[in-house]
């Protein structure tokens, strides 16, 4: 063969005869003749060339979305395919197959396999933050299940799908040829919305990847506007509008600088963790219900590794786990052990499970539709507004032509109709249609067009009316033209129509976001910045409960009276202490085993007044058995020692810098003896008087000096000697005796004040003087305070049934140490007051409280004003049918209008809104200034939803009756 190769012969060969196959022959000659040449080449510049093409094919045609669109080849095919097939929202389902199908037949070179996974991923809610594609029928879960064949589901394309679609007849975007140039495909959709940042994505391509996370849409259109109105706008900027991914799962995301960082260089990683909340079962246990998990965690896996784990016994503590979710949502319940810390065991769950995620921004895409590039948030948007420039620029220019093409037709029908005795002349003296076209063409100037158009003219055209149709819709057509030619020369009116577009979009599809952010990095705790510093009161109940509200939900009353619902308590939990602080302080939490924590009040939860609050558990790492039974704002500005009393009269002070650094997982402040609970816990300066109250009305007043400072392991001394059965229930601070008085509260709602001073100095360790006449009409006594000379404020008592009274400390009398009290809380059957507090006024919360009552009230005057308004539109409505209803019966227009305006009106009081509006804020500010602690929210909120159900001008005021008082029906009688 080499021979041959080096000394190449021709061969004879045979003339082929008619019958021995000579063609074949021949053909076989030219096709050898035909091949290339076969050149030697290095495999390293063969294989880099090839990996290179399917590198780039990979990038480009399958792996990597468009900027423009935020779509993958396959998935524009698919949506491009739904829309050929008529298949829009409104539209009856397909089979998913027929779409695969069609797909695969016409765009996608590929399996049929690839393109329904790409369809259900489009239909799955879980998936994508809004779906494109509205399934029927099984299209997968959260749990990793696949879906049905695609000869079981049916599908069509969602509403928003549409937007993204809009305007693709228009010429608005280029068309490419398919796989086998058969027929024509976009190279990108028309989007209306910026679907990239909307549903995000993700891709691995050849030597790069892509992560994009969903976003809110209200966010991602309001900082869309901003970059058209804004074109030199920066990432900062943006931030303001868009706070971060919201999944569609929902979820927690951690660190707002992370995120930051992330939208600025286009990478970066979040921490995401499900929403998991620890809730107290029965019998002191405790489970934890997971209802939200991290975005692309298959639910499923997750619990199948939680159970490895209790199996394993890297997490102890976990009794039971069950999936109890359905249809309605995620709940996956975590049973727990009695004698397991819930805190401890979810923060294991979180470490150890993909309850708690990150996700790495990775936002790389097609710039140009072939260009990969890394881009930050602010040159996605700018991306898409100059995508929709264009799309914008290119459908008015086929709107504009069409008009124009439409309109030189009806400017050949005018001019014919303004001649149409000779047009009919030359039509009829014509022989043919041709000729009759080009002597029309010829006689009166008209186009190839103009004159097809004259001739297929219809008679009826000549009516009068049809004349004045075609001269109407010219001279429409003029104007359009027109103002599309405005559009088109002006940049700055384009933008407004976009705008114009983003503004009903967002209007269309905007909901609430499901991810929640936090500002902080996890196990970190800086959110003051982010957190307005308004007055709180923090609540606490017996069984845990925690909670803080604004002082503002709560009115002030007068002395006896009965109050109002203060919180929802279970029947036999108790309020235990209450606490006014601000939202950036420091609270100590001192625990019945003679444990401290320390937490800023912004994390505790904000609740309503009657809601019953979060267990404690959630907030601090308790012990089995272990309960919250003294609060202390930590702000200790002159003060040295911290003095501790517990529920059997022991004391013990201790120097405030052994709590300067207290652990999250807490401090020893007292070591307590079996049977004995820390109950109270006083900030002193040194030089202090401290006062001991028992609930069998015993009382002692010493100097503070009698007990000396110890350390935080120390157990302390004895404070007063307790009767049997008898407890303490109160331990105050006398900074100045003669300047200081003590408030008592009974148990059956008796109280007094009594000046200090009746109350002897004694030695540590007595058994006490009598500090009120206990009878079983006051019952035992509940808890005092000690009021300095010159403090005004507020006494709340809530009763075991949670009922609740606030009322001025100045209505409460001055009486004897040994007397019994007047009423100042008149209880129902059976009830008895649970704990007493008292709010001292504060002129910085004063004038927040003022200001948020005022608020209130004008919110009330502006709904009264819209609701005037509803009647007034709800009135001429109602006047425009009367006269419809007549005029079709046959009265007539005149007749009509006359009898509607004869009807008697609904009366507007628009006057009184305005007095109303006025007064009413004015009477707010002035009753505020007085006495702000006052205010209430309650009594407004209900007067706006009243205001709202049922308008104004319908109600009739009714005097109110004038009760009098007492005391002069008995001078009538």
């Amino acid at each position: 063969m080499s021979a041959k190769k080096q000394n190449p012969q021709p061969e004879a060969v045979p003339e082929p005869s008619k019958n021995d196959g000579g063609d074949a022959a021949t053909n076989t000659d030219d096709s050898l003749a035909s091949l290339g040449k076969i050149m030697p080449r290095p495999i390293v510049a063969e294989m880099e060339d090839s990996y290179l093409s399917y590198a780039m094919s990979v990038i480009v045609s399958r792996a990597l979305p468009d900027a423009r669109d935020g779509l993958k080849p396959v998935h524009r095919r698919i949506l491009y395919a739904m829309h050929g097939m008529g298949l829009g929202s409104g539209a009856k389902y397909r089979k998913s197959a027929a779409v695969v199908g069609d797909v695969m037949g016409k765009y996608h070179p590929h399996g049929d396999s690839p393109i329904y996974e790409a369809m259900v991923r489009m239909a799955q809610d879980f998936s994508l933050r809004y779906v494109l594609v509205d399934g029927q029928g099984n299209f997968g879960s959260i749990d990793g299940d696949g879906a049905a064949a695609m000869r079981y589901t049916e599908a069509r394309m969602t509403k928003i799908t549409g937007e993204i679609l809009a305007d693709i007849e228009k010429d608005t975007v280029d068309f490419v040829p398919n796989y086998d140039a058969s027929r024509k495909e976009p190279a990108v959709l028309p989007s209306k919305i910026p679907n990239l940042l909307l549903n995000g994505t993700v891709g691995i391509a050849v030597g790069m990847a892509t992560n994009i996370p969903p976003h809110n849409f209200g966010e991602i259109l309001d900082a869309t506007l901003h970059v058209i109105e804004h074109p030199d706008s920066s990432v900062e900027d943006l931030l303001q509008f868009v706070h971060g991914p919201d999944f569609p799962t929902g979820g927690v995301i951690y660190d707002k600088d992370a995120i930051r960082q992330a939208y600025l260089t286009g990478r970066g990683s979040v921490v995401i963790r499900g929403k998991a909340e620890i809730e107290e079962v029965k019998e002191g246990r405790y489970h934890i219900r997971v209802s939200e998990i991290p975005y692309q965690v298959n639910k499923s896996a997750m619990i199948e590794r939680m159970a490895e784990l209790v199996n394993d016994k890297i997490i102890q503590g976990i009794s039971d786990i069950r999936d109890e979710s359905d249809r309605d949502g995620i709940r996956i319940i975590i049973e727990l052990k009695k004698d397991a810390y819930p805190q401890k065991v979810l923060n294991q769950l979180f470490k150890h499970t993909d309850l708690q995620t990150s996700f790495g921004y990775n936002m790389i895409a097609l710039a140009d539709g072939i260009q990969p590039r890394l881009l930050n948030l602010q040159e996605f948007l700018q991306i898409f507004v100059d995508h929709r420039r264009t799309v914008v620029r290119r459908r008015i220019t086929f709107d504009r032509d069409r008009a124009r093409e439409r309109a030189h037709i009806l400017e050949g029908l005018k001019k014919a109709l303004d001649h149409i005795d000779e047009v009919i002349k030359v039509i009829k003296k014509s022989e043919t249609k041709e000729i009759a076209k080009e002597n029309l063409e010829e006689k009166f100037k008209l186009t190839t067009i103009q004159a097809d158009a004259i001739l297929q003219m219809r008679l009826q055209t000549l009516a009068g009316l049809e004349r004045k149709k075609v001269e109407d819709e010219l001279k429409d057509k003029k104007e359009f033209i027109a103002e599309c030619e405005a559009l088109l020369s002006s940049q700055k009116k384009m933008d407004g129509k976009i705008t114009e577009d983003l503004t009903a979009l967002k209007a269309s599809y905007t909901d609430g976001r499901r991810t929640a952010i936090v500002s902080h990095a996890v196990g970190e705790f800086s959110a003051k910045d982010t957190i307005p510093n308004a007055p709180m009161i923090v609540t606490l109940t017996r069984a845990g409960y925690v909670k803080r509200l604004s002082p503002v939900q709560f009115r002030a009353q007068n002395r006896g009276g009965k109050g109002i619902i203060g919180m929802t308590t279970k029947d036999d939990d108790e309020v235990l202490s209450m606490v006014h602080v601000m939202n950036h302080d420091d609270m100590l939490f001192f625990t019945n085993t003679g444990r401290v924590f320390k937490l800023p009040t912004y994390e505790v939860p904000q609740a309503g007044r009657v809601a019953k609050g979060q267990a404690i558990v959630n907030l601090l790492q308790l012990q089995p058995e272990e309960r919250i039974t003294a609060i202390l704002k930590a702000d200790l500005k002159d003060k040295k020692h911290l003095f501790m009393t517990t529920m059997k009269g022991t004391v013990k002070r201790t120097d405030l810098t052994e709590f300067e650094n207290i652990r999250r997982s807490g401090l020893i402040a007292q070591k307590l003896p079996t049977g004995d609970d820390l109950k109270w816990v006083i900030a002193t300066s040194g030089k202090d008087e401290v006062y001991i109250l028992t609930q069998k009305g015993k009382s002692i007043r010493f100097p503070e000096g009698d007990v000396r400072s110890m350390g935080r392991a120390a157990a302390g001394v004895r404070g007063i000697h307790l009767a049997p059965g008898d407890e303490v229930v109160e331990a105050a601070l006398i900074t100045d005796p003669a300047k200081s008085k003590l408030l008592v509260v009974m148990e059956n709602g008796l109280g007094k004040m009594t000046s200090v001073g009746e109350y002897r100095l004694q030695g540590r360790g007595g058994a006490g003087v009598k500090a009120a006449q206990l009878t079983p009409k006051t019952g035992n006594i509940v808890g005092g305070h000690v009021l300095t000379e010159g403090e005004e404020g507020d006494l709340l008592c809530i009763s075991k049934q949670g009922q609740m009274i606030r009322m001025r400390l100045s209505d409460i009398p001055s009486r004897g140490r040994a007397t019994q009290g007047v009423i100042v809380m008149r209880l129902g059957s059976g009830d008895k007051v649970a704990t007493m507090s008292v709010i001292l006024e504060d002129k910085e919360s004063q004038e927040a409280i003022a200001q948020a009552a005022i608020e209130e009230r004008a919110e009330e005057v502006e709904a009264i004003v819209d609701d005037t308004k509803a009647v007034k539109r709800a009135e001429r409505r109602a006047a425009r049918k009367t006269v419809e209803s007549l005029t079709s019966a046959g009265v007539s227009v005149e007749a009509a209008k006359v009898a509607v305006l004869e009807k008697p009106k609904i009366q507007a009081p628009s006057s009184a809104v305005k007095a109303t509006k006025a007064s009413k804020v004015a009477n707010a500010t002035k009753v505020l200034a007085k006495s702000p602690a006052k205010a209430s929210v309650s009594p407004v909120r209900r007067s706006v939803v009243a205001a709202k159900k049922k308008p104004v001008s319908r109600v009739k005021a009714k005097p109110k009756a004038k009760i009098k008082p007492k005391a002069e029906k008995k001078k009538r009688r």
